[in-house]
């Protein structure tokens, strides 16, 4: 039997789900064993194996407890009701992912596949971890007909849901799983949660961008083999299953450039100037209280019509909620939906608008563990504080007040910074914050900022967008349960600057403002020979710092776009 690789980045299981199949897969492990393969290895050398019992009867049961009972390699994650074979599959890839794996290999427990290909299997998604490693099924003549031929008839379905051949056997169970991108999709997709299941995940990851690979092996159908594939429901789940893979394809084919992930720069503003104007006047005409009824039509409207913002809002909300379940998190008992999500962000721009204009005291703003405030009061000097999309960044501006007006400059990648300038100056001439509009960041850009740090202002880049001009210039970083592109331009600048680095989270609160200020580096430190391992260590130390915030007021993060993926264009612009 294979034994567990060293590496951190390819730590693979074993994956069983069983109903009622107890005796065949206690023969099957116990041979598997006993062939010559396995008789130098032990139970700490074993490629660890979970068994996912789909509420087996209690024969099967017995077995499965003295099988786990003699062999410490082998986990059982018991589900008490049956739930069919893909939702025992999904219970067992989120339970692998929970121990540490990151990737399963599934096999079924009638012995129907060749052990001794589980070696070659890992080895291929050693050499490619990304890809979905599948068993292309090689026959004897103990396959039935009508299953032998009617897999075509499966393969051509395939065939018109990718519009390719690449497929060549996606009902196959002997497969490699790698769990980040297979939960990806679990946590964004309700799959078939039965004989549907295989065929329907190998396709959706296909989609998805998966490579998706295959070796031939041995496939046999036992004489006393026990099948729980129901003729007529089984094949009615599975007609369905293509049927909605065919129309979602014929849809994606029609409205693909609807579809297309584009790169949040690209997404066009919504609004114009006359409509930041009207929204000043009717502050200014009705106060907060007359604005905010004026609000939710206007925000209804956004919601209805924006589609890309508003399927980006619901994969966030849901991403967040599956990750705080895994994790045990309780999160703030608010409901939660991408309309709220939308008419937080409404409720933000009112807190922007009351900050501009000065009405946001520094008495208004509590300090949560404010000792790197303090110590900034005692020593005033030019900082950089490293922002983000999540809640109102702009608070910075009424702690920068009690320093004595210290002048706060906002360093924007878009072609909007003067829209927003000429706002600023009309809501409030003595504004103390200046948008500085950048398209790539070169020397003169950081020649500027370095003179306003040495001059005692303030310096804010976010670190949660990325480069306008440079897409493909990203680290990549676990965010709220899966890998995350992050800018490597601000983390990169900072070190040029060699100004201190604070973390700043604006948040409202219990109806509060609550700012979190915190020290992230004295000064950055990337030297070019370090800087390969440094820099992905200083990003996720800031991805952590986001989703920790991100947890604690879960709609008040506000990028409106996949965050999860870079552009399907994402060709650097020179």
């Amino acid at each position: 039997m294979t034994t567990l690789d060293s590496s951190l980045t390819f730590r693979p299981c074993l994956l069983i789900p069983c109903y009622n199949h107890g005796p065949a897969l206690v023969r099957m492990l116990d041979g598997w064993l006993a062939a010559p393969h396995g008789e130098s290895q032990d139970d700490e050398t074993l490629l660890p194996c979970l068994i996912v019992d789909d509420g087996s009867g209690a024969e099967t049961a017995q077995l499965l407890d003295e099988l786990v009972a003699r062999h410490a390699w082998i986990t059982l994650l018991r589900l008490p009701l049956n739930q069919g074979k893909g939702g025992a599959v999904s219970q067992g890839l989120r339970q692998a992912a929970a121990l540490g794996f990151t990737h399963a290999l599934q096999l079924d427990a009638d012995g129907q596949h060749d052990l001794a290909d589980v070696p070659r299997l890992l080895a291929e998604a050693r050499l490619h971890p990304q890809a979905l490693i599948s068993g292309a099924p090689v026959y004897d003549e103990s396959v039935p007909k009508g299953r032998f031929y009617g897999r075509y008839v499966t393969h051509v379905w395939v065939w018109l849901e990718t519009s390719s051949f690449e497929i060549r056997d996606s009902m196959c169970g002997f497969r490699v799983y790698p769990l980040a991108s297979t939960l990806e999709l679990l946590d964004r997709r309700s799959l078939g949660q039965r004989m549907d299941f295989d065929t329907e995940v190998m396709v959706r990851l296909y989609w998805a961008g998966v490579a998706v690979r295959f070796l031939p092996t041995r496939v046999i159908y036992p004489p006393d083999g026990l099948s729980h594939f129901d003729v007529w429901r089984d094949n009615l789940r599975i007609s369905w299953m293509h049927t909605r893979l065919v129309c979602e394809r014929m849809l994606d084919l029609t409205w693909g450039r609807c579809r297309r992930r584009l790169h949040w720069s690209r997404t066009p503003e919504r609004g114009a100037q006359w409509g930041l104007n009207f929204m000043l006047w009717c502050y200014d005409t009705f106060g907060r209280r007359g604005f905010q009824l004026c609000l939710y039509p206007v925000i209804a409207y956004f919601w209805l019509t924006g589609v890309r913002q508003r399927r980006a809002s619901t994969e966030y909300l849901q991403r967040l909620e599956n990750f705080a379940a895994a994790r045990g998190i309780t999160l703030p008992a608010e409901p939660r939906s991408s309309f709220r999500h939308f008419l937080r962000f409404g409720e933000a721009m009112l807190d922007k608008l009351a900050g501009w204009r000065g009405e946001i005291r520094h008495e208004q703003v509590e300090l949560i563990d404010n000792g790197a405030y303090q110590a900034l009061r005692e020593r005033p000097q030019g900082i950089l504080i490293l922002g983000s999309h999540l809640g109102d960044l702009e608070l910075c501006r009424a702690l920068s007040r009690s320093l004595g007006q210290v002048t706060v400059n906002a360093l924007v990648f878009t072609d909007h910074a003067e829209r927003f300038n000429r706002l600023l100056q009309a809501v409030n001439p003595q504004a103390n914050l200046q948008l500085i509009q950048v398209r790539e960041v070169g020397p003169e850009t950081a020649i500027l900022l370095k003179e306003k740090l040495d001059a005692g202002e303030w310096v804010v880049l976010v670190g949660d967008r990325t480069s306008v001009t440079r897409e493909k210039r990203v680290i990549w970083a676990d965010f709220l349960g899966a890998p995350a592109p992050f800018p490597q331009g601000p983390f990169m600048l900072a070190a040029a600057l060699g100004a201190p680095v604070y973390l700043l989270f604006g948040l409202r609160e219990q109806g509060r403002f609550r700012v979190y200020f915190e020290p992230f580096a004295a000064q950055l430190q990337l030297p070019r020979r370090e800087r390969a391992a440094a820099l992905p260590l200083l990003v996720q130390q800031y991805a952590e710092r986001l989703q920790h915030h991100c947890l604690k007021a879960p709609l008040d993060w506000f990028n409106f776009f996949d965050f999860w993926h870079l552009s399907d264009d994402n060709t650097d612009k020179q």
